[in-house]
């Protein structure tokens, strides 16, 4: 019988126990990798059932070559032989999930102890190594924990951040299976009313894996899937994040080849229109990746809007005097709006559909003829270009949930009052100001209730105004950075999504 390295208490003799400690230990003790000893012993975690140890001993028989121990394993699971199966239960629930088995020496201690009482270290717990002869029947298994400790720590963090689809390795789920779900936080807020808006106060996550300015974000439209929001940034790439659960990046699409400028989920929430300084315009099914629509366009895209009743015509605009309306079924143009202006920079329906305004860059010494402009969906005649007279152009619009009212963002670090109907007058009494817009194309937003009005600012803050009284509520630092744009969660109260010219998206309650 060929003597073992390990030494327990509970061998037949003493002299038994002195025999496997002498002979020949020092060539086989330099086989012995020293960060390999400390490596094995782990505690059964309490999902086992059971809160005894487990005590892995040499057995009597060896292989062939008289080098490697059979061990014992514990009765109360399976039998004592050699031809174990691997594929028992007891196999399956400790390696299923890839977790190291959970094994602990229970008289390690006291066997090292009385060996180096004696003078002699060589009794230690050590790694089964895979031979030549393997033994017939066990097959020896070294835990992923354990492979990936060769690989160094911090190379394993960058990796995890450059890879879009970690955080659906980490959960153990599908992005699919992700992105149908319906969230447990969201679930208690689906047959009831939306509560009163508070202002966010609390950091929830901090997600940075886009590599250039977020240019917009949007919550899904789907109340069911309402986790999910979608950012478009100018390093070329969409994203959609689980940003309730989780705060992980779930899809990446990278179909454009120059910046995004524009994003917006379709009604239905199973695709994402978007658009481009490629001026490519690329509808993509959110589970697949695959381009459903592509169509190039004659001008780079600023904008994109659905229509809220056919949901399958869009607008888009950009850097042309021309604004296009398209159908997704017939992949062509409907409607071309001409205005006398270089660029479009966003559009807003007003309620049924059947007008939208378009903000421009068009800005004359003395007044800002042509910044907002009202158009007839049908037949793409000018309603009034003489909507707001001073000398800002208004780099985003936004409509009131429930009065027939919308504001638009100035760059004169304000924002205006306006009626949604006809002739669209100013509110010269109310003037949401206090924030900075300085030339970035922030944008602004309602909460759901109607109640607050949020806004972002070049200095990096979220601003909150009181929509009755223009007054402002309180202030958020939120970014270094400027912050382009903040948008409520339509279900979840108080639930607050910005991002930043630094490529950061937070949420906030």
């Amino acid at each position: 019988m060929s003597s073992s390295l390990v030494a327990y208490d509970d061998s037949d003799s003493e002299a038994e126990t002195e025999k496997t400690e002498v002979p020949s230990t020092s060539s086989r003790q330099t086989n012995l990798p020293s960060s390999s000893v400390n490596r094995v012993q782990y505690f059964a975690p309490e999902t086992w059932g059971t809160k005894s140890t487990y005590e892995i001993r040499p057995a009597e028989n060896t292989d062939s070559s008289g080098t490697s121990p059979v061990y014992e394993d514990p009765p109360e699971h399976y039998t004592q032989n050699n031809n174990t199966d691997l594929t028992s239960p007891y196999f399956r629930r400790a390696y299923g999930d890839h977790t190291a088995l959970c094994v602990s020496y229970k008289n390690y201690q006291h066997a090292s102890g009385s060996s180096a009482s004696s003078g002699n270290v060589v009794s230690q717990k050590r790694i089964h190594k895979d031979s030549a002869t393997a033994i017939k029947g066990i097959r020896p298994y070294i835990p992923k924990r354990l492979r990936q400790e060769n690989s160094s720590v911090p190379e394993k963090k960058e990796s995890d951040e450059r890879e879009s689809s970690d955080c659906d390795v980490k959960l153990g789920i599908s992005g699919e299976e992700t992105l149908r779900k319906t969230s447990e936080l969201i679930k208690p807020y689906l047959g009831s009313k939306y509560k009163l808006t508070e202002v966010p106060r609390s950091l929830i996550f901090c997600m940075s894996k886009h590599s250039g300015p977020v240019n917009e974000i949007q919550w899904s439209p789907v109340r069911e899937r309402s986790h999910m929001l979608l950012s478009a940034s100018m390093d070329k790439t969409i994203k959609v994040w689980d940003a309730v659960d989780t705060g992980c990046c779930l899809k990446t699409y990278s179909c454009h080849s120059c910046a995004v400028r524009a994003a917006q989920w379709s009604s239905c929430g199973r695709w994402i229109l978007s658009g481009g300084f490629d001026s490519m315009l690329h509808l993509t099914d959110v589970e697949t990746g695959k381009q459903i629509f592509s169509s190039k366009n004659d001008f780079r895209i600023s904008a994109l809007k659905f229509h809220p009743t056919e949901s399958n015509i869009f607008i888009c605009g950009g850097f042309s005097p021309e604004v296009k309306a398209w159908d997704i079924r017939t992949s062509k143009v409907l409607q071309v709006y001409k205005a006398a202006v270089q660029q479009t920079l966003d559009i807003l329906f007003l309620p049924e559909g059947r007008e939208f305004l378009t903000s421009t860059d068009a800005v004359s010494r003395d007044s800002a003829d042509r910044t907002i402009i009202a158009w007839d969906f049908q037949s793409a005649a000018k309603i009034s270009n003489q909507i707001f007279h001073e000398r800002y152009t208004c780099p985003s619009l936004t409509l009131h949930p429930k009065e027939s009212v919308f504001v638009a963002q100035t760059n004169g670090n304000y924002m205006a009052l306006f009626s949604a109907q006809r002739p669209y007058r100013i509110n010269k009494k109310k003037r949401y100001e206090g924030h900075k817009v300085e030339g970035f194309a922030v944008g602004c937003e309602f909460s759901p209730d109607g109640t607050l009005l949020v806004t972002g600012s070049s200095d990096g803050k979220v601003f909150f105004y009181n929509y009755h009284t223009a007054r402002i509520i309180r202030t958020l630092s939120a970014h270094k950075e400027a912050c382009v744009s903040a948008v409520f969660h339509p279900v979840l109260p108080s639930l607050l999504a910005t991002c930043n010219w630094a490529g950061e998206i937070k949420i906030w309650q």
